[in-house]
């Protein structure tokens, strides 16, 4: 497996996946290779799909970075970028946030 970039992923605060699991243990299931999971980094939503899954730290590389304020999708942010390969532990996991009510009351194109 190529090198992985190391990253510094914000803290999930009330969107860990790990807390929500506590109180639903029967839900849980391990990230498998072909999963996309979710985290956060730089107050952005990045999404990495999983190549490898050891001792509770998922493996793979950057498929999506979201802004969650717009639901806008960028190719990089900081030092991290599409493409990379990245290590997720567990613990940094976050579950995916819609985009504001601003972004869904925007108007619609006709």
């Amino acid at each position: 497996m190529n090198r992985h970039k190391h990253v510094n992923w914000d803290d999930p605060g009330p969107h860990s996946v790990l807390a929500f699991f506590k109180d639903h243990p029967d839900d849980y299931r391990e990230p498998a290779p072909g999963s996309v999971l979710s985290a956060r980094y730089a107050g952005h939503v990045v999404r990495i799909k999983v190549e490898a899954y050891i001792d509770d730290t998922s493996i793979g590389d950057i498929a999506a970075i979201i802004t969650p304020s717009t639901g806008e999708r960028v190719s990089s942010i900081n030092d991290l970028k599409l493409g990379d390969i990245v290590r997720l532990p567990d613990d940094k996991r976050a579950m995916e946030t819609p985009p504001s009510e601003k972004a869904d009351n925007a108007p619609l194109d006709d």
